[in-house]
Formats: C-alpha cells, sequence, structure tokens
C-alpha cells in the first residue's frame, strides 16, 4: 500500500495526510505506524469523493491485531472496566477481542431495530441525514464501568450518541477508543471534555 494515507470529505475540500514514518497516536509512534500499515485506501466509497479507510487487513493480521488489542487493555488497564462496548459494525469486532483477553462481557450496540429487547434509542445527524443507535435497556447494572470502542472516530456523532446511551442505560463510561482519528473532522473536539483514546491520528 502507499506511504501517504489521503482522506477526502465530501466535495474534497478538507483533505488530510499522514506519512506512516511520522505516524502518530496516543499509545505511540510504534503503535500508530503499526496501525498505518494495515490500513487501505478505498476510493469513492461509500459515496464519490470520499476516501474510505479499510482497517480489515489489520483485521486479517494475527499478529498486528494482536498487538492492537494487547496495546488497547495495557492503556486502559484490564482492572478498570467491567464490560466492552462495540458499536456496529467493526467495533464489534474490537470489542469481541478485547473483551476475551481479559475475560469480561461484551455488549453490541445496534442499528435500530437489530435488538429484540426493549431499548434505548439515539438518534444524531449525518451529512445526508439521520442514524439511529440502539443498546438494550438492560445492557449494564447500576455502575458498570464500560470501555466503548469504534473503528474510526470522524465528526463524533456515533460515539456522542453510544455514549449517551450507556450513561442512559446505567453505565459509566470508562474509556473511549478507536483505532483510527480523522483529526480535521474534529470529532475529539465534539466528545469533550470525555477523553480520546486513539491508536493512529490522522
Amino acid at each position: 500500500m502507499p506511504d501517504a494515507a489521503v482522506v477526502w470529505q465530501g466535495s474534497g475540500v478538507n483533505v488530510t495526510e499522514t506519512h506512516s514514518s511520522g505516524a502518530r497516536g496516543d499509545s505511540g509512534p510504534q503503535t500508530a505506524r503499526l496501525v498505518a500499515s494495515r490500513v487501505l485506501d478505498v476510493p469513492d466509497f461509500p459515496k464519490p469523493g470520499v476516501m474510505f479507510k479499510d482497517l480489515m487487513p489489520l483485521f486479517a493480521d494475527g499478529a498486528a491485531f494482536r498487538e492492537v488489542i494487547d496495546g488497547i487493555v495495557a492503556y486502559h488497564g484490564r482492572e478498570n472496566f467491567d464490560t466492552v462496548v462495540g458499536i456496529e459494525a467493526r467495533g464489534f469486532v474490537v470489542a469481541a477481542a478485547i473483551a476475551y483477553a481479559t475475560g469480561v462481557g461484551v455488549v453490541p450496540v445496534r442499528k435500530a431495530g437489530k435488538l429484540p429487547r426493549p431499548a434505548y434509542a439515539a438518534t444524531y445527524e449525518l451529512e445526508y441525514g439521520e442514524a439511529t443507535l440502539e443498546v438494550h435497556q438492560d445492557a449494564f447494572t447500576a455502575g458498570h464501568r464500560v470501555l466503548v470502542v469504534d473503528d474510526v472516530l470522524a465528526t463524533g456523532g456515533t460515539a456522542e450518541a453510544t455514549l449517551d446511551l450507556v450513561e442512559r442505560a446505567g453505565g459509566t463510561v470508562a474509556g473511549f477508543t478507536v483505532l483510527l482519528e480523522l483529526a480535521f473532522l474534529k470529532g475529539r473536539e465534539r466528545l469533550a471534555p470525555r477523553p480520546v483514546h486513539a491508536l493512529l491520528t490522522v
């Protein structure tokens, strides 16, 4: 894959470029370079003008994926959360791996209409409409410490909705981690003062 990772949003006015040699992230440059080396750029997906960041090669590389999961666990501390929440859909992959590695449970936050029992819902704005996420009302006991994970942080709408759902359902957000942060979309600012842990920031 190319050394540079480039993202175009919408019409292409906003452009971010990061070379793997200068990769940065909240777990240090080595982890950032590892993630950057396993990201593929897919042009014009899901619509023209957008460069999609495909993390499937990272998931498919067993040694690299294990290093990433171990790094997330080390950053947060395995004794500091009781449950892992994964955001649909790629967040499920990361959440399940962390839960298995630490011996805790995993809870999915899903798109509307996918959960079979009573659920809390949160609707948020997208560039071209709106979306709704849900979590079961009985997903957490009061004070349950919840680590929330996803693949990418962009504008922060999905993450904000998820963190609010966790708290509405009785959980306490213990941390929020993403594999890749698109800094120019200012999702971290939107989530402030909640802390964000990104393995790679571009």
